[in-house]
């Protein structure tokens, strides 16, 4: 080993410059072997393959994102993704478990079956120019504030390049693209699961847009939904008012009560509701009302308790204001299912694909965006990290429609970083660096982190029988899958009236 006197006479090196050198050191020649050695020759031709083709997939991704399309109204991005699938030989069908806009692409023969979830809808409301500030773009009003669009692409381009190496290797075993539309509050993937589609997968891959590079073994919060209509009487509201009997009363006691029982419910639950329909005119008894609410828990069983309360305090607005209520689910999801034997495999491949690397316009952009909320420690170049990984057992943030394939099926899914470090989802920030190249970046990770774990998975079968062994273990031996959303049909026309 050189020493530090010897560098600092000889090679007229600053301290500072030392412990660079020494961190260069450390990542080149403790971290690399290590990489190096897990890249087999193999691998590294699938990565140069999907290196080329990534302006194609680039292309796809913008496409999806200048279409901006709401829940089960996909038409034009399904159809993009299909048509891609199709001139790569895949057998494609169309409408799946009553959907129009979800499809089940399927290539090779034989087991294993491995899954790839895509997503491709927008959200309402969310319209924004790829810029780092805030500008509404006048040709749409909703967009991809999830970023559904990188994650639809990028999961074509992980079937692709497992398709390619199939075929090349002469392997064994069958790769299916699962087109899942309406992901925000459509629930597309419970009636895939409840149409028993993936009962012959061997083990599903899937990943998200984030601001950050993660594959965690991690579960989420089960959700239900459902709007709650009150029918009363109308009267005029001062001539009269004595002869009405006020739906929005009904409305505002059931959502009174429900704020009492926030006391008495665990501190991981989380209720939230919206009135979606008021009174149109202060001088009428409005004669009908309606909420929806959102009920959340890591417990898919205390979720169904928490949510009957919730049933019992509309009755009682009702009872108690001389009205009438029905309501409706409208959806319902598990909370995954962690799954650590693969969440370990596709983390391995997400640390040697590495993280997202900015140029210099890049950086710019990220560091003007941002200005425009609180980033704390982060940096542009924390888009470059790979997180620890972890096993969290208990959900928190958010629910996803994957949760009920998870308990059907071993799941495994990551996070990149398509967004700048910093960005939530669900904001224009994420809309904006999504229809650049940091989001393009960020989803070729993905799709290259996905390929590769496919590929370990069908070289290494051995591995989808330890991870259906922890699925059962996990889920109990007498679990039977029942949908929460119960026996109701797609609701496909959820998002209509608000494009």
């Amino acid at each position: 080993m050189i020493g530090i006197d010897y560098l600092i006479r000889h090679c007229c090196m600053s301290l500072k410059q030392i412990k660079n050198l020494a961190f260069l050191y450390i990542v080149c020649f403790v971290q690399s072997p290590v990489a190096a050695q897990e890249l087999s020759k193999e691998k590294q031709q699938v990565l140069n393959e999907m290196d080329k083709a990534m302006e194609t997939y680039s292309a796809i991704a913008q496409q999806i994102w200048e279409n901006a399309e709401l829940g089960f109204m996909e038409n034009k991005s399904a159809q993009l993704l299909q048509d891609r699938l199709r001139a790569e030989g895949f057998k494609v069908t169309v409408g799946s478990a009553g959907m129009p806009t979800a499809f089940v692409a399927e290539y090779g023969k034989g087991k294993p079956i491995i899954a790839l979830l895509a997503e491709y809808d927008a959200l309402p409301d969310m319209s924004q120019r790829a810029i780092p500030s805030r500008e509404i773009d006048p040709a749409r009003t909703a967009g991809h504030a999830c970023g559904h669009h990188m994650f639809g692409a990028g999961s074509l381009a992980a079937a692709i390049h497992t398709k390619h190496w199939l075929v090349k290797t002469g392997s064994s075993g069958t790769i299916r693209l699962y087109g899942t539309p309406a992901e925000e509050g459509g629930g597309g993937k419970v009636y895939m699961t409840r149409a028993g589609l993936f009962d012959d997968v061997d083990g599903v891959l899937s990943w998200h847009p984030s601001d950050k590079n993660t594959s965690n073994a991690s579960s989420t919060l089960a959700a239900i939904s459902a709007r709650f209509a009150f029918k009363g009487v109308a009267a005029h509201a001062s001539a009269g008012p004595w002869r009405g009997r006020s739906a929005l009363d009904g409305v505002e006691a059931m959502n009174y009560m429900v704020n009492l029982m926030r006391e008495h419910v665990t501190p991981a639950t989380r209720i939230h509701y919206a009135i979606t329909n008021g009174s149109k005119a202060a001088n009428i008894v409005p004669a009908a009302a309606e909420v929806s609410y959102v009920v959340r828990h890591p417990d898919m069983e205390e979720c169904k308790d928490l949510f009957k309360r919730v049933i019992q305090a509309a009755r009682a607005g009702a009872m108690g204001t001389d009205t009438e209520m029905t309501y409706e689910i409208e959806t319902g999801y598990f909370n995954k299912m962690p799954n650590k034997i693969l969440a370990e495999m596709m983390h391995k491949n997400l640390s040697i694909v590495g993280g997202v690397n900015y140029t210099e316009d890049e950086r710019k952009f990220a560091t003007d965006i941002m200005k425009s909320y609180p980033s704390d420690d982060l940096t542009p170049e924390s888009a470059q990290k790979v997180e620890t990984f972890e096993v969290i057992e208990i959900g928190m943030g958010g629910s996803t429609d994957v949760g009920d394939i998870s308990w059907v099926r071993p799941t495994a899914g990551l996070r990149t970083a398509t967004w700048v470090p910093g960005t939530v989802a669900h904001s224009w920030q994420a809309v904006a660096a999504g229809g650049t190249s940091i989001g393009h970046k960020g989803m070729m990770v993905a799709a290259k982190t996905m390929t590769l774990t496919a590929i370990d998975l069908y070289k290494q079968p051995g591995k989808l029988v330890e991870a259906e062994k922890e699925l059962q273990e996990r889920r109990g031996a007498d679990f039977k899958y029942e949908a929460l959303l119960g026996d109701r049909e797609p609701p496909l026309d959820y998002r209509k009236g608000i494009e």
